[in-house]
């Protein structure tokens, strides 16, 4: 007899809230905003708290529709479990506030979102001790490892100068060391690329980007792939040293980063996404195959000085990109020639919005060094590729010939 094929992408992610058999035979999990649940018996609910019975405690902690959601996420990453938070920063900053302490040396690539840059700065305000490194480049990964080095962070794809990290020379890098490997997988989604493929421990996806699609619900996930020893982990508190050791560095996320930090992501916010991310694969095809497109269109534009998309040869991780991911992504960024003035740039743009977004159905311009890069300064911006005319660019799932007509009318 042969064995079943297990569904694709698609038909699992459509039909998972089916499988759990939701209320009243609904097809898309309940949203639930009770933040108290009841027990007829008391000591089931003493069990429930004290983790020796499954149940909902408390609304911060768990909730249906929010686990509901954590459910179709783990099967998308192929992990084990996942926890919800209210933004992906949240998720980043509970896991670093979870698993490391004052002492501690995690390593990042240099090349990341402004806000995860602010974050791990504040870390080493509390004693974590930070280094940024060109992680597209494993070897510089390994120069920077120190006997105190716990965690290695990094993105897939470079958020907005588009450098693809070397994942999988870093994934044996942190297996042989013994590292946290955390992959931030928002730029590329579950779609386009699975971390647990290069060895990640910990996978971080926006919810709000490309997973939930649709610029409505803010929301962020940390998964757990399942490859971590954390029974050689000493940061693990013994409260949580109960059971298969292999779950007790998401139970310490769930219960210090979680419960006590309290970034907690909303039954009606974990609905929209989890509707959302139904057209996930579908619009990252459109998206990517118009991203694609407009690569070609500034390549050979003569008002534009550079085009950042890993889908052109001319990119320098372009295999690698090939190589990994199903498709190079849907965020680019454009550096004007001098001569052209950002902000008019972007103000004769008709059809495209000027919006600090990504991931978004519609496609979404913003000019990075005086908004989200702001902060960073002149010379952290340089650092990282980021000009003054420097264009970022979400693209959407409009008609490809809108969006070319679009671009180049506001050249003109």
């Amino acid at each position: 007899m042969s064995k079943k094929q297990p569904p694709g992408f698609n038909t699992a992610n459509l039909h998972a809230d089916r499988q759990g058999k939701p209320e009243h035979g609904v097809l898309h999990k309940p949203i639930h905003t009770s933040v108290a649940f009841e027990y007829d018996d008391a000591r089931e609910l003493a069990a429930v708290f004290q983790g020796k019975k499954s149940g909902f405690n408390y609304g911060r902690q768990q909730n249906p529709t929010v686990n509901a959601l954590q459910d179709k996420i783990t099967q998308m990453e192929n992990g084990v479990a996942s926890v919800a938070f209210a933004t992906g920063m949240a998720a980043i900053g509970s896991l670093i506030f979870s698993l490391l302490k004052a002492g501690d040396h995690l390593i990042s690539s240099s090349f990341l979102f402004g806000n995860t840059n602010s974050l791990l700065n504040t870390f080493t305000r509390l004693g974590i001790e930070v280094t940024f490194v060109d992680s597209t480049d494993a070897d510089q990964v390994a120069a920077a490892i120190q006997e105190n080095t716990r965690l290695v962070f990094t993105e897939t794809i470079a958020n907005p100068v588009t450098q693809v990290a070397d994942l999988a020379g870093i994934g044996a890098l942190c297996a042989s060391h013994g590292l946290i490997y955390v992959v931030d997988n928002t730029m590329t989604s579950p779609w386009l690329f699975r971390p647990a493929t290069v060895g990640a421990n910990f996978v971080v996806n926006s919810l709000t980007k490309y997973i939930g699609g649709h610029g409505n619900a803010l929301g962020g996930v940390l998964t757990d792939t399942g490859t971590f020893d954390w029974a050689s982990f000493d940061n693990i508190l013994d409260t949580y040293k109960k059971g298969d050791a292999s779950s007790w560095g998401l139970t310490q996320v769930r219960k210090k980063g979680l419960r006590d930090f309290g970034a907690t992501l909303g039954p009606e916010a974990a609905h929209h996404l989890a509707v959302g991310s139904e057209t996930l694969a579908l619009r990252m095809d459109r998206a990517c195959f118009n991203a694609q497109k407009l690569a070609d269109f500034f390549h050979e534009h003569p008002s534009i000085a550079k085009v950042n998309y890993p889908g052109l040869l001319s990119h320098p991780q372009h295999q690698r990109a090939r190589t990994l991911f199903r498709h190079p992504g849907a965020l680019m960024s454009i550096d004007l020639d001098a001569s052209i003035d950002c902000f008019d740039f972007l103000n004769n743009l008709e059809h495209v919005v000027s919006s600090s977004n990504l991931g978004d159905t519609r496609t979404l311009a913003i000019p990075v060094a005086h908004t989200i890069f702001y902060e960073m300064g002149p010379e952290r911006r340089a650092s990282m590729g980021v000009s003054d005319n420097l264009i970022r660019l979400s693209v959407g799932i409009e008609d490809i010939d809108d969006l070319l007509a679009d671009f180049s009318q506001a050249l003109s």
